[in-house]
């Protein structure tokens, strides 16, 4: 898929949102991916997780012994990669603020793990879902996600495939442009304030 039938995808079910958006990062911004939208429709999730399958190179993808994701965001586009890959999907959950397996889930001692996101921002998330797989007792070889929104600062530390950069510009706390606050501010995103 090119970028432009990528962001087609989007705009076709109204995934693609402005206003005044604090992301799960913290940071604020005039726009908001809503990947839940753009994954409601099954063909679509399929058609998003093939082409990012072929994001990442064949070695790494031969590797992969099973994928695992972050509740909530990357539960969907976790389970479709799972299924374009033949592998088991796992996801992760934050009952105490901390990523967690639950569910009876659980890695096998070394299990090569490839993260799964919607959208990658700073990396926060998914370095501390990384953390949580190695605490589990996996290891994460390659991380992708659907949006790379980072402008490609995101440092994961494991190599990163995204499906597309797009950069919306986002702001500190303390430097939201006047125009930007002048907006009521929603937080759609899963982690808690």
């Amino acid at each position: 898929m090119t970028d432009e039938e990528i962001l087609a995808e989007f705009r076709a079910s109204e995934a693609l949102l402005e206003g005044h958006f604090k992301l799960s990062s913290g940071r604020h911004s005039g726009h908001y991916l809503q990947c839940a939208r753009v994954l409601m429709n099954p063909e679509r999730a399929g058609r998003l997780a093939l082409a990012l399958t072929q994001k990442i190179p064949r070695e790494v993808r031969s590797a992969i012994d099973v994928v695992v994701s972050p509740a909530m965001g990357g539960i969907i586009i976790g389970h479709e990669m799972g299924r374009a890959l033949g592998k088991d999907a796992l996801f992760l959950e934050r009952p105490d603020g901390e990523f967690h397996l639950r569910r009876g889930f659980r890695l096998e001692p070394g299990a090569k793990v490839l993260m799964v996101e919607d959208v990658v921002t700073t990396g926060l998330s998914s370095r501390e879902a990384i953390a949580a797989v190695a605490r589990e007792g996996g290891e994460v070889i390659a991380e992708c996600a659907l949006v790379d929104r980072s402008d490609g600062s995101a440092d994961l530390g494991v190599p990163f495939f995204p499906l597309i950069d797009i950069t919306f510009p986002s702001y500190a706390e303390d430097e939201v442009p006047e125009d930007l606050a002048a907006i009521p501010v929603t937080k759609p995103g899963s982690r808690a304030a």
